[in-house]
């Protein structure tokens, strides 16, 4: 774990949870896994603080626990888990992209809450989307219900492990802490929920669309007093699917971008003769990327996606990318260059680049010492001399690719202490707007003319609204930056997995 994942982690916490749950998960990340009084005694936070924090932290998948076998239970961190709030943003807009606007919230709902219930999530999201509609129009829980069937069946939610049912009236004492368990062919069984009924409008004042004042109402509600159908079996964002929805299409978009006039050929509704498919998939196998690769002939051949390669060819891009932005473009010649041959001595890299001597060398030197390639020595004695040595240049994709990596993590965690200062920085006239929102908002609810209302917006300035509007736009740039960069790191991630996997 390195100090700018820690750091960015740090930063991740406060934002989402605030100081005591960032207090105890940095504790936790640093010092790997410990049992709950010392994370107390080591941290200076009381029990009942650390209690609720590791709540919240379970809560969302951020930590774990385990029982040894003397009785203590030990919690630990999840890093990696924690970094995957910066992809938020990008799970719940897929999820709008794949399932509209129920989806979106469905997702965003897990998200936020970390575990719910189906009824409890299809509840909520429906008053949210009739909170949207027009009046008079709401939103059916069956329909809710059905996008969330959805969600379940392509694997985008799935179950959280429960504690199991014990068949003995007489278990005997329970465990320090429960263990619990799930089959993978109940992960993504919706339970058969008849929900009946639509969602309902929150009332800012206190009566309701009859006018009839809240304390008058009769009161028909009994759901407190009805069990809840699916008591018990918690729902959660299942953040490999979205992982593996992000690596297809990034392949999906790297072939169209490098065969893109076929694609633009291709059919409406993609009904291709075989004749035209076997040309497509001749081309997609012969292409030096190897994406696609091929296996016998026999009834026309096995073609399959070569998964390992997709990521590395995209890995390459974007190291190639980065150098080309840092050094210039004839500095991504060189590192091109290297690429293709593996191995190359310096006056090779002058010949082939056809760049002179003095420039070819300083270039190398700058792409060496930010260690986007490597030097490496060959000698031909024992004695390591440099006369009888020679001296190759070459480019350990991997080993790049995690340097990479650890300086988009320094460069989020850089990105939100901006934000954060940009929004300190306005903290004053940020309260100020809200305010006024705020007002602005009751006057109109209670009916107020539009001179009254503009009165109050006149409250703000225009210097003020200048202020806010550069603001906005600001944190708006900053907001898309962090999202391009978890996208390099994501690409990146990816590929150090699969390596790794593979070695």
């Amino acid at each position: 774990m390195t100090q700018a994942e820690i750091k960015l982690c740090s930063l991740l916490l406060q934002e989402h949870f605030g100081e005591i749950v960032e207090k105890i998960g940095v504790h936790l990340i640093r010092t790997g896994s410990q049992p709950l009084r010392v994370i107390a005694h080591d941290t200076g936070t009381s029990l009942d603080q650390v209690k609720k924090a590791l709540c919240v932290l379970i809560q969302h998948n951020l930590v774990i626990y385990q029982v040894h076998k003397r009785g203590v239970v030990e919690y630990e961190a999840q890093c990696s888990r924690v970094l995957r709030m910066l992809r938020y943003p990008r799970y719940i807009y897929t999820a709008k992209t794949l399932y509209s606007d129920t989806g979106e919230l469905i997702v965003e709902e897990l998200l936020l809450n970390g575990k719910m219930t189906m009824s409890a999530v299809v509840k909520k999201v429906a008053d949210r989307l009739t909170e949207t509609m027009e009046d008079g129009k709401t939103m059916d829980y069956a329909e809710v219900s059905n996008t969330f069937v959805r969600l379940a069946d392509t694997h985008f939610v799935q179950r959280c492990p429960w504690v199991p049912a014990t068949e003995n009236s007489d278990p005997g004492p329970l465990p320090p802490a429960p263990i619990l368990v799930i089959s993978e062919k109940d992960m993504y069984l919706v339970p058969k929920l008849s929900l009946i009924g639509k969602g309902k409008r929150r009332r800012s004042s206190d009566e309701d669309a009859a006018g009839e004042p809240k304390a008058k109402r009769p009161k028909h509600n009994t759901d407190n007093k009805e069990p809840i159908p699916d008591d018990g079996i918690y729902w959660q964002a299942n953040l490999d699917r979205f992982h593996q929805h992000f690596r297809d299409q990034a392949i999906v978009s790297a072939v169209a971008n490098r065969m893109d006039q076929i694609f633009r050929s291709l059919p409406v509704g993609y009904n291709i003769s075989k004749q035209v498919l076997d040309q497509y998939l001749t081309l997609l196998a012969d292409d030096p990327l190897e994406f696609v690769g091929k296996s016998g002939d026999s009834g026309g051949g096995m073609y399959v996606i070569n998964l390992h390669k997709a990521l590395g060819s995209l890995a390459t891009a974007t190291l190639e990318s980065v150098v080309q932005e840092r050094f210039g473009s004839r500095c991504a010649r060189i590192f091109r260059l290297v690429l293709q041959k593996k191995h190359l001595e310096q006056k090779q890299v002058e010949d082939f680049a056809m760049i002179p001597a003095k420039e070819a060398k300083d270039m190398l030197y700058k792409m060496l010492s930010g260690n986007f390639i490597s030097l490496q020595e060959i000698p031909k004695t024992p004695d390591h001399a440099p006369s009888r040595t020679f001296y190759l240049y070459t480019v350990n994709i991997l080993s790049a690719a995690r340097m990479l990596l650890h300086r988009c993590y320094k460069s989020i965690a850089n990105l939100i202490e901006r934000r954060q200062f940009e929004t300190k920085e306005n903290k004053r006239l940020l309260e100020k707007s809200q305010r006024v929102e705020a007002i602005i908002a009751s006057m109109q609810a209670t009916g107020a003319e539009d001179a009254q209302l503009q009165e109050i917006e006149e409250m703000i300035t225009v210097p003020e609204r200048q202020q806010l509007e550069t603001l906005k736009r600001n944190v708006n740039k900053l907001d898309a930056s962090e999202i391009q960069v978890d996208e390099t790191i994501f690409l990146l991630e990816s590929y150090i997995e699969s390596t790794m996997k593979r070695q």
